[in-house]
């Protein structure tokens, strides 16, 4: 391989922040999409500021007396307002793909519909109970926005180690457009999920959260690759959401 052949070192730049908040928010930034696939070491920082927006909201319910089921209720409200349900799109499709298939052929068809079947939406009523319950926990015991945060940065520290990990499972689509980041992104994403979840939470809280989201996306990549032969960009959405599921319920048994 010549000088020329080798790609480019990974250097973070301060505009792939922007770049995540356009891919992963629906938050008016002004974005460059020329190194989306290098971007993705600032997939926490998307997270931080989904979390820091909910997390205020929450603020406000509990200032205003509101008690833990509507803070809980707000939060996910505006979560799910902030990036557009597009992780919770991925899980429905997702969902309905993968079990609502013989075949990977069929199985991809199934995500790339946008109408939602039957499996999809048992699954969106299942993970909406379970954060709103882990979310009402942790509000009860006072601790829903350092949860917020941690959770939204660990599970998107997930998102770039299947994108890395796992093949593109077909030719077009999202996770093909962005590409296939540089391992090194990965573990930066990593590192900084790690360590400002370890600031906002402390250090057994993180590891426990984060073996969690680990365990997790394992599965949820074990799965997509045995069914379908690898990523997706529904596949992405579905693994973010679920690894701050277990994230959450993590938090929520340490409360209890």
């Amino acid at each position: 391989m010549t000088e020329q052949e080798k790609p480019a070192a990974f250097r973070p730049h301060g505009h792939d922040i922007a770049t995540t908040l356009a891919l992963l928010t629906r938050l008016p930034v002004r974005a460059k999409f020329n190194r989306t696939a290098q971007a993705v070491w600032a997939f926490p920082l998307a997270g931080l500021a989904v979390a820091v927006i909910a997390g205020a909201v929450a603020t406000i319910a509990i200032w205003l007396s509101l008690g833990a089921s509507l803070t809980a209720a707000f939060a996910i409200a505006t979560g799910v307002i902030v990036t557009g349900a597009m992780h919770e799109d991925g899980l429905a499709d997702s969902v309905d793909g993968l079990w609502g298939g013989w075949e990977k052929e069929r199985r991809l068809e199934i995500m790339h519909d946008s109408r939602i079947g039957t499996y999809g939406v048992l699954a969106l009523i299942l993970a909406m109970l379970i954060r709103f319950s882990a979310l009402s926990t942790v509000a009860h015991a006072g601790v829903i926005v350092s949860a917020l945060l941690a959770a939204a940065m660990l599970s998107r520290a997930v998102i770039p180690f299947t994108m890395t990990l796992l093949p593109h499972a077909r030719t077009d689509g999202l996770s093909v457009q962005t590409g296939r980041p540089p391992r090194r992104a990965a573990v930066l994403a990593a590192i900084i999920a790690l360590v400002l979840s370890w600031i906002v939470v402390g250090f057994v809280p993180t590891v426990l959260a984060a073996s969690s989201c680990v365990a997790t996306g394992t599965i949820v990549g074990a799965v997509a690759k045995a069914k379908i032969g690898g990523q997706t960009g529904d596949i992405l959405g579905a693994t973010q959401l679920l690894c701050e599921l277990a994230a959450l319920v993590t938090f929520a048994a340490l409360t209890t």
